[in-house]
């Protein structure tokens, strides 16, 4: 690869990971080829990316942006993984880190707050923001459906009342 091709590289991480609201670093030493496309493959699903770059990059790539306080994570062969959801990465990969042990998660960065190990995995234990959703608009919902039961149910009793009164006579 020769300078201009890495400056290339530099500038798509740099605009990448300026942009992400997550960024999970780890060590995938030891994962074969097709353990490394199954966890691009379950990123991908939830709208995250995965990508393996050599570290004096990432870390030129880190300058400038607020991720550049993770610098240090950038040692032996590591893989960024990303996401606009800000549980989506740290969920996959904390998941996949437990169905394999060669998946080491090192850290990661979401804003301005450093996350060590413990932070990613806690981070991946909260709702995804679907989830999130799915509840508000079941919580909007529940009242407007109290309502209507509650000012269905004085017809529905009168309607008995009154077939009650007709079968009867």
């Amino acid at each position: 690869m020769d300078r201009a091709d890495k400056q290339k590289l530099v500038d798509a991480l740099n605009e990448k990971l300026g942009d992400s609201n997550i960024i999970v670093v780890a060590h995938y030493a030891g994962l074969t080829v097709s353990e490394m496309t199954a966890l691009r493959r379950d990123l991908g699903k939830v709208g995250g990316t995965m990508q393996v770059a050599k570290n004096r990059l990432v870390k030129r790539a880190l300058e400038g942006t607020d991720a550049s306080e993770i610098t240090d994570l950038f040692t032996g062969p590591t893989c960024i993984m990303t996401s606009e959801d800000p549980v989506s990465a740290p969920k996959v990969a904390a998941d996949f880190a437990k169905g394999n042990d060669k998946l080491v998660i090192l850290g990661g960065i979401m804003g301005s707050t450093v996350l060590d190990p413990s932070g990613v995995k806690q981070l991946a234990s909260l709702p995804s923001l679907d989830e999130l959703r799915g509840k508000i608009v079941g919580l909007l919902q529940a009242p407007a459906g109290n309502i209507a039961r509650v000012l269905s149910a004085p017809g529905t009793q009168v309607a008995r009342v009154i077939s009650a009164k007709a079968s009867s006579e």
